[in-house]
Protein backbone atom coordinates (compact mmCIF):
# COMPACT_ATOMS: atom_id res chain seq x y z
CA UNK A 1 0.00 0.00 0.00
CA UNK A 2 1.34 3.42 -0.96
CA UNK A 3 1.51 6.34 1.41
CA UNK A 4 0.91 10.02 0.82
CA UNK A 5 3.59 12.01 -1.00
CA UNK A 6 4.37 15.66 -1.65
CA UNK A 7 5.57 17.29 -4.82
CA UNK A 8 8.86 19.19 -4.47
CA UNK A 9 6.99 22.53 -4.57
CA UNK A 10 4.48 21.43 -1.93
CA UNK A 11 7.29 20.21 0.34
CA UNK A 12 9.14 23.52 -0.04
CA UNK A 13 5.96 25.44 0.80
CA UNK A 14 5.25 23.31 3.88
CA UNK A 15 8.86 23.57 5.11
CA UNK A 16 8.56 27.36 4.79
CA UNK A 17 5.26 27.37 6.71
CA UNK A 18 6.72 25.18 9.48
CA UNK A 19 9.73 27.51 9.72
CA UNK A 20 7.48 30.59 9.98
CA UNK A 21 5.34 28.83 12.59
CA UNK A 22 8.44 28.16 14.67
CA UNK A 23 7.44 24.65 15.69
CA UNK A 24 6.09 21.40 14.31
CA UNK A 25 7.41 18.06 13.17
CA UNK A 26 5.41 17.83 9.94
CA UNK A 27 1.86 17.79 8.66
CA UNK A 28 -1.07 15.49 9.34
CA UNK A 29 -3.20 14.48 6.40
CA UNK A 30 -6.50 12.75 6.95
CA UNK A 31 -10.00 12.20 5.62
CA UNK A 32 -13.21 12.76 7.54
CA UNK A 33 -16.89 12.32 6.80
CA UNK A 34 -18.09 15.68 5.55
CA UNK A 35 -19.29 17.69 2.61
CA UNK A 36 -21.63 17.04 -0.27
CA UNK A 37 -20.15 13.76 -1.47
CA UNK A 38 -18.99 12.07 1.71
CA UNK A 39 -15.32 12.71 2.58
CA UNK A 40 -13.22 15.83 3.08
CA UNK A 41 -9.48 16.24 3.42
CA UNK A 42 -7.98 17.27 6.74
CA UNK A 43 -4.61 18.99 6.64
CA UNK A 44 -2.92 20.48 9.69
CA UNK A 45 0.44 20.95 11.32
CA UNK A 46 1.47 18.30 13.81
CA UNK A 47 3.63 18.97 16.87
CA UNK A 48 3.76 15.47 18.44
CA UNK A 49 3.44 11.98 17.09
CA UNK A 50 2.23 8.70 18.48
CA UNK A 51 1.75 5.18 17.20
CA UNK A 52 -1.62 5.91 15.53
CA UNK A 53 0.13 7.48 12.53
CA UNK A 54 1.98 6.08 9.57
CA UNK A 55 4.80 8.47 8.67
CA UNK A 56 5.97 9.11 5.11
CA UNK A 57 8.90 11.41 4.41
CA UNK A 58 8.67 13.31 1.17
CA UNK A 59 11.36 15.82 0.15
CA UNK A 60 12.36 16.33 3.77
CA UNK A 61 8.83 16.78 5.17
CA UNK A 62 7.22 14.17 7.40
CA UNK A 63 3.62 13.44 6.40
CA UNK A 64 1.54 11.78 9.14
CA UNK A 65 -1.52 9.77 8.11
CA UNK A 66 -3.79 8.08 10.64
CA UNK A 67 -4.53 4.46 9.86
CA UNK A 68 -8.27 5.00 9.43
CA UNK A 69 -7.68 7.63 6.71
CA UNK A 70 -5.01 5.69 4.86
CA UNK A 71 -7.52 3.48 3.05
CA UNK A 72 -8.99 6.63 1.45
CA UNK A 73 -5.67 8.38 0.84
CA UNK A 74 -3.17 5.68 -0.17
CA UNK A 75 -1.25 6.84 -3.22
CA UNK A 76 -2.34 10.48 -2.92
CA UNK A 77 0.06 13.18 -4.00
CA UNK A 78 -0.19 16.70 -2.61
CA UNK A 79 0.96 19.49 -4.90
CA UNK A 80 1.24 23.25 -4.68
CA UNK A 81 -1.48 25.01 -6.66
CA UNK A 82 -0.84 28.62 -7.67
CA UNK A 83 -3.73 30.60 -9.16
CA UNK A 84 -2.75 34.24 -9.55
CA UNK A 85 -1.96 35.46 -6.03
CA UNK A 86 -3.67 32.48 -4.39
CA UNK A 87 -1.57 29.55 -3.20
CA UNK A 88 -3.09 26.31 -1.91
CA UNK A 89 -2.38 22.61 -1.68
CA UNK A 90 -4.19 20.30 -4.07
CA UNK A 91 -4.75 16.56 -3.86
CA UNK A 92 -4.37 13.98 -6.62
CA UNK A 93 -6.09 10.99 -5.07
CA UNK A 94 -6.20 7.76 -7.12
CA UNK A 95 -8.93 6.40 -4.81
CA UNK A 96 -11.37 9.22 -5.59
CA UNK A 97 -14.31 8.18 -7.75
CA UNK A 98 -16.15 11.53 -7.71
CA UNK A 99 -16.07 14.93 -6.09
CA UNK A 100 -18.59 17.65 -5.43
CA UNK A 101 -18.85 20.66 -7.73
CA UNK A 102 -16.94 22.96 -5.38
CA UNK A 103 -14.10 20.43 -4.96
CA UNK A 104 -14.33 20.40 -1.17
CA UNK A 105 -15.34 16.76 -0.75
CA UNK A 106 -14.88 13.44 -2.53
CA UNK A 107 -16.15 9.86 -2.71
CA UNK A 108 -14.20 6.61 -2.94
CA UNK A 109 -15.25 2.99 -3.47
CA UNK A 110 -13.29 2.07 -0.35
Amino acid sequence: MFGVTLSPDAAKHIRHQLHNRGKGIGIRVGAKTSGCTGMAYVLEFIDNSDSEYNVYTSYGVDVYVDRASLKYLAGTQIDLVVDGLNVSLGFTNPNMTSECGCGESFTTDT
